[in-house]
């Protein structure tokens, strides 16, 4: 039988992950077989037109009248709506997949992953850290583990956008602390948490983060209302006379100490000029390191022990993790690519029964993370982490 998948939102995060819910019988023929059945949203005119064009079947305004209906919940709203419609489908005993961060405050975080512990193991409860599943880090992960780069000494993330960068750019709810919990650092920064746990934070590598400094900054303390009347974005013009105040970060950085006695440096801004999507990662070792950049995301840049400078592998060949569905080698993959995978791999659990990573436990451990920068910052000093 096929997997009925409600999904609550149908913009950014709704197009990407309807996409991939589309290719996977095309590339992943032994993907469960789903259907697109219910479309969540408030605006019922859009919803309407966005069900029509995502391939759902039906739409509903009520997250309540269908978390116990369906067979997978994914919620892709905005961060202030991931607790309750997450926490009220694990207890109708349904499978959730819940976009990043998993909540915009740890308290908030703590209530959704205790709901899914008391969920039970044969109900997945997974969290959308999409960039696990890009090949080339997949295949980082596979030197780390084999002991390629030997002890780990020094661990580098940032994450630069611009997209704000100009002070017109309208307010919205990613601009409110209360309905997004931070700016850069939780939009951005989980990201980078999530790769440097997933990558290093095992044991025998750099293991868990142990303490760390945070500093956050915002650039524009206020901002536009769309629409509003006499504001600059209204469309009879003139000038700006509306705004809302931004609450949260629009740049992070944070120095880290892992358990190991690794170092790290991570930093996020939505206000580095000439900078779209430039996710980066840097892990160096004894014997090695390794780079990798999102904008280049085939390519896994190698320093092997006593070679004079790095190799870059293009991660295309058929071995390579996931590129067997795709396309003959040297044929790259794309950003909508990782949501095919991640795709696959929850709901092949959810069919099975099985344990999904990232879990929310995952996501709990990131939040704690950005919770403890965000302290750091407001106290001015190192924070050890519980």
């Amino acid at each position: 039988m096929s997997l009925q998948v409600g999904v609550l939102g149908y913009r950014f995060m709704g197009k990407a992950h309807a996409n991939a819910m589309a290719r996977l019988p095309m590339f992943f023929p032994d993907a469960p077989e789903i259907e697109r059945s219910v479309l969540i949203g408030r605006d019922e005119d859009a919803l309407n037109d966005a069900a029509d064009q995502l391939g759902f079947e039906r739409t509903a305004t009520d997250w309540e009248d269908v978390v116990d209906e369906v067979d997978v919940f994914y919620n892709l709203g905005p961060n202030f709506v991931h607790a309750e419609p997450s926490i009220a489908a694990l207890e109708a005993g349904t499978p959730v997949f819940c976009e990043k961060p998993l909540a915009p405050t740890l308290e908030a975080a703590e209530e959704m992953a205790d709901a899914a512990r008391h969920a039970g193991s044969d109900v997945p409860a997974g969290c959308a850290f999409n960039y696990r599943f890009v090949p080339a880090i997949q295949y980082a992960k596979g030197l780390l583990e084999a002991g390629e780069l030997g002890e780990i000494h020094h661990v580098r993330g940032q994450y630069l956008q611009d997209w704000l960068i100009d002070p017109d750019a309208p307010w919205s709810w990613r601009n409110d602390e209360e309905m997004a919990g931070s700016g850069s650092l939780g939009d951005l920064g989980a990201h980078t948490i999530d790769l440097i746990r997933f990558l290093v934070g095992d044991d025998d590598l750099a293991g868990d983060i142990d303490r760390l400094s945070g500093h956050l900054q915002t650039f524009v303390d206020e901002r536009p209302v769309p629409g509003a009347e006499g504001s600059a974005l209204d469309s009879a013009g003139g000038d700006s006379t509306e705004t809302k105040p931004v609450t949260v970060d629009d740049a992070y950085s944070a120095q880290l100490e892992f358990e190991n006695g690794a170092m790290g440096v991570l930093e996020a801004s939505r206000f580095a000029n000439g900078h779209k999507n430039d996710h980066s990662i840097e892990i160096h070792g004894s014997k090695g390191s390794l780079k990798f950049s999102l904008e280049r995301l085939n390519e896994l840049e190698v320093l092997r022990e006593d070679s004079r400078g790095y190799e870059t592998i293009l991660v295309t060949d058929e071995s390579d993790p996931y590129v067997e569905h795709w396309w003959p080698p040297g044929h790259v993959i794309g950003w909508e690519h990782t949501f095919v995978h991640e795709n696959y791999e929850f709901l092949s659990a959810v069919e099975n029964g099985d344990e999904f990573n990232p879990s929310f436990e995952d996501g709990l451990a990131v939040q704690r993370v950005l919770s403890a920068i965000g302290d750091s910052d407001e106290r001015g000093e190192w924070v050890t982490l519980e």
